[in-house]
C-alpha cells in the first residue's frame, strides 16, 4: 500500500498519538501533517511536552499511531507487523542516538556493518571507505568503543546509520553527551551528509545551537505543529522558543 508523497522521504498525514486513559488522557500528538523533502537536515523543537520525541518515534516507526498514516519513502508503514517494520527499519531508516548505542565487544567496523550483517546484506566497501574517510575513521576501525572518545564513538554510530544508504536517519539529541566542541563537529558531519550526500536527517533537540546546523526547524508546542524556520540560526531559534513559551 502506498500514498502520493513522491516528494517526500517522509510523510505523515493527520497522525495522532495519545497516552493515559480517561482523566489522564494526554494528546502527544494532536493532528499533525509533515513531510520531510530527501535530502534535506530538520530540527524538531519545542518546550518539554511538545510531542517532539513522540513524532520522531511514530515517523520512525518505533512507535504506533492511534490515527492517520506515516509514510517512508511512500510506504505506509502504519499497520505494519513488527517484523516487517523490523525489515523496513534495516534498509530505509539510519538512527543516531545520544547514548552512541555501540556494542561493546565489537570494534568500530564491526559496528558499523552491524545492520548489514543482521539483515544477511553485503558490504558496499567503497562506500564504507568514503563514509569512514569522511568521518576521519579508517585508523579507528579495530577498536572497540571503550578504546575511542566520545566524538569517535559518536562517528561510529552515524557511520553506521549511513551505511545502509537509508531514506532518512533520524538523530535523537546526538550531541546531547558530548562536549560542545565534539558536538560540533558531528553536527557539521550531519549538515554535510545533507549536503554532500544527499541524506535526509531528522534530529530532535532542545539545543538552539545544534538546530542551527539545520535546513530548517519545526516548532512543535501541545502535540501540534505551530511553525517552522528557514535557515535558522542560534538567535532565531532561542526567539522562536521564547515565543513559545520554553
Amino acid at each position: 500500500m502506498t500514498i502520493n508523497t513522491a516528494p517526500a522521504a517522509v510523510a505523515a498525514q493527520s497522525i495522532t498519538k495519545t497516552f493515559g486513559t480517561e482523566d489522564t488522557k494526554v494528546a502527544a500528538l494532536d493532528d499533525v501533517s509533515i513531510a520531510f523533502r530527501p535530502g534535506d537536515f530538520t530540527a524538531i523543537m519545542g518546550p518539554s511536552g511538545s510531542g517532539k520525541s513522540t513524532l520522531m518515534h511514530c515517523l520512525a516507526g518505533l512507535d504506533t499511531v492511534d490515527a492517520g498514516q506515516v509514510a517512508v519513502s511512500s510506504t505506509v508503514i502504519s499497520g505494519m507487523s513488527d517484523h516487517d517494520l523490523t525489515l523496513l527499519r534495516r534498509s530505509h531508516i539510519g538512527f543516531i542516538f545520544q547514548a552512541f548505542n555501540l556494542v561493546p565487544t565489537l570494534n568500530a567496523r564491526d559496528n558499523i556493518v552491524l545492520p548489514l550483517d543482521l539483515a544477511g546484506a553485503k558490504v558496499d566497501e567503497a562506500w564504507f571507505d568514503q563514509i569512514v574517510d569522511t568521518l576521519g575513521l579508517t585508523d579507528r576501525l579495530t577498536h572497540k568503543p571503550h578504546q575511542l572518545s566520545g566524538g569517535q564513538q559518536q562517528r561510529v554510530a552515524v557511520a553506521r546509520a549511513l551505511l545502509t544508504r537509508p531514506a532518512v536517519v533520524f538523530a535523537d539529541e546526538p550531541t546531547g553527551a558530548l562536549d560542545s566542541n565534539t558536538g560540533a563537529e558531528v553536527l557539521e558531519l550531519l549538515a554535510s551528509s545533507a549536503r554532500d550526500m544527499g541524506q535526509t536527517i531528522i534530529m530532535v533537540t532542545h539545543d538552539p545551537h545544534a538546530a542551527a546546523y539545520a535546513d530548517k526547524v519545526v516548532l512543535l508546542k501541545d502535540g501540534a505543529v505551530v511553525g517552522h524556520l528557514d535557515d535558522p540560526n542560534a538567535d532565531s531559534v532561542l526567539a522562536a522558543l521564547a515565543e513559545l513559551g520554553e
